[in-house]
């Protein structure tokens, strides 16, 4: 993204708080100008005090410097806390939106970016944005008033002098351009490090039981220093051109200040320039230099965000393959069928996953999905409620195609239990409730009953308020598991979708879960994604998938006696 693209995102950003950055603007408008007039008053204090010994100016100069000072201290302030506000709010609408983002794309864009990653871009870049906008940015803008305020000055005060000052400040300049460039690609190398890393320390802290089982602690441990030794070697890059630039910076400016000194000397001697005019020159012009050198300083900073900025707004431009449509439509109570025609889905272009299926599953019914792995079995289950949208075909519920329904009304219609129980760090009132925070507490403890979950719950140290930890590692396998179909429960959805509810569980654990979702599957319309074939011998029917085809269908007796596929999988799980 080049600046061009990037800076119109920017001011977008910023146009909401437009009236504030105004005020700020005027604030450091007048700061500029009473810096300038800091300078200019050197020339009375030396003319008039020190050479002409003027005694009212003695009285008069000390007055008017405390009043400077009163109304730029005034003036400061506002425009410093409206510019800090301005900054904090666009950071935390920035934050606000890249979350509310990542919330609409598709789980297809979750598949090919790390979680660690998006974590860094919400985080890290961010902060890095905020470096700019609420720091470097604000000094920015009032030292741009200073200078402008000052160069009236000197070339008010003697313009030969003034043309000499500035012929240097473009090569300054020249030299910030050239390392902001170092500094932006040093900036986004780091931040892509920091995104690396980011994503190890949540797989291995997310895996922990799987590093130590594995004696890989060692293994783990060189790979993250070998991480943080390169973060640390381009930061140093980075710290080796920022001390270099403010160095530099200051010796071009030395040199024209030596310049200065020599001529404006000279025309003092000569007597064509007071020492009063030449000292508040040089005071002018020593403040003037101030800001420039104060840019080479904020320039890795700058950098940094501009960085950060244009791996957000690149984030922020990801189109959600998933979209409503205008006219969507509101779905109301499921009542008929779900019906495949012909729908095929790749994740990637050439490689389908799902080729041409056609099923129909009517409203009631139990239907079984099974198949080798990598068969196509959730990828199916995750089309109705538009996880994924399909590649070819049509998918319909009440003869309605889904993409012509409100994703939120479509989805409102089903309810899911996975075999990777996903709770949150939260009480079990909360992950049983999910979705529906104003619920009555006789419905979510009739949920927990439903669920064979109440007698754990109560004995639990704080009952319905406790808190389960992360993914509920306070509980056990089958704990979280019956939470989780409280909720469902709760949801009271007419579609229910279980994949591989149970697969995980151990045999104690998946009688009591059975049992709850038994319950769960009354009077709904169920897909059950299962690798046991003894779970779903009781299907009103099931569908075999192998390598995205649909090859077999009928019931658990019927697939049997036609020793195809079912059978095989069968025969394969009870062979002894």
């Amino acid at each position: 993204m080049n600046n061009n693209e990037l800076y119109p995102k920017l001011i977008a950003v910023l146009r909401p708080y437009k009236s504030r950055l105004l005020i700020a603007m005027v604030a450091m408008m007048v700061v500029g100008g009473f810096n300038a007039l800091q300078a200019y008053m050197v020339k009375p204090l030396l003319d008039e005090i020190f050479f002409n010994q003027n005694a009212r100016w003695l009285y008069l100069l000390p007055l008017a410097l405390l009043l400077v000072f009163f109304v730029k201290g005034v003036f400061y302030f506002i425009y410093s806390y409206i510019l800090e506000k301005v900054g904090q709010s666009v950071i935390r609408d920035l934050r606000n939106r890249i979350y509310a983002h990542l919330n609409d794309l598709p789980l297809t864009f979750f598949h090919k970016n790390p979680t660690g990653e998006l974590i860094s871009r919400i985080i890290n870049d961010v902060s890095l944005l905020q470096g700019a906008v609420s720091h470097a940015l604000i000094r920015l803008i009032r030292d741009f008033f200073t200078v402008i305020g000052l160069l009236g000055v000197i070339f008010y005060m003697d313009w030969r002098l003034a043309f000499i000052s500035v012929v240097f400040i473009p090569m300054a300049a020249v030299s910030i351009v050239v390392f902001g460039k170092k500094f932006r690609t040093l900036s986004t190398s780091y931040q892509t490090q920091i995104g690396e890393a980011t994503s190890q320390l949540h797989e291995t802290i997310a895996g922990v039981r799987i590093v130590k089982a594995f004696c890989t602690e060692g293994y783990e441990k060189k790979r993250f220093a070998g991480k943080m030794q390169n973060i640390m070697d381009t930061l140093m890059t980075e710290a080796r051109y920022r001390c270099l630039a403010h160095p530099l910076v200051e010796f071009l400016g030395g040199i024209g200040m030596a310049l200065i000194i020599w001529f404006g000397g000279y025309q003092v001697l000569q007597g064509n320039s007071t020492p009063g005019t030449f000292m508040a020159f040089l005071t002018a012009l020593i403040m003037l230099y101030e800001p420039v050198k104060g840019v080479s300083r904020l320039n890795a900073t700058i950098q940094q965000g501009v960085a950060s900025a244009t791996r957000i707004f690149a984030l922020l431009d990801i189109r959600p393959d998933i979209r409503e449509a205008t006219d969507a439509i509101e779905m109301q109570s499921f009542c008929r069928d779900i019906v495949l025609d012909k729908v095929s889905f790749s994740y990637e272009s050439g490689k389908p996953v799902l080729n041409s299926i056609n099923l129909q599953v009517n409203r009631g019914e139990i239907l079984a999905l099974v198949g080798p792995s990598g068969s196509g079995k959730t990828t199916l289950a995750n089309l109705i409620p538009r996880f994924y949208e399909i590649s070819a075909g049509t998918l319909c519920i009440d003869g309605v195609d889904i993409r012509q329904l409100s994703l939120a009304s479509l989805r409102q219609q089903l309810a899911l239990v996975t075999q990777q129980t996903i709770l949150f760090n939260d009480t079990v009132r909360n992950n049983i409730a999910y979705g529906r925070n104003d619920c009555p507490e006789e419905n979510i403890i009739a949920a927990a009953r439903a669920a064979y979950a109440w007698d754990f719950i109560q004995a639990l140290p704080y009952g319905l308020d406790t808190v389960i930890g992360e993914s509920g590692a306070r509980l056990s396998g089958g704990q979280q598991q019956r939470i989780s179909i409280a909720r469902a429960l709760l949801k009271d959805a007419p579609i229910l979708i279980l994949d591989e509810a149970t697969s995980s569980l151990d045999t104690e654990s998946e009688r009591e879960v059975q049992h709850a979702l038994e319950n769960l599957m009354q009077n709904r319309t169920t897909i059950v994604i299962a690798h046991r074939l003894s779970t779903i011998k009781n299907a009103d029917r099931i569908v075999v998938l192998k390598d995205g085809h649909l090859v077999e269908e009928g019931t658990h007796d019927e697939l049997l006696a036609r020793n195809g596929e079912y059978s095989a999988l069968y025969q394969l799980q009870f062979a002894d």
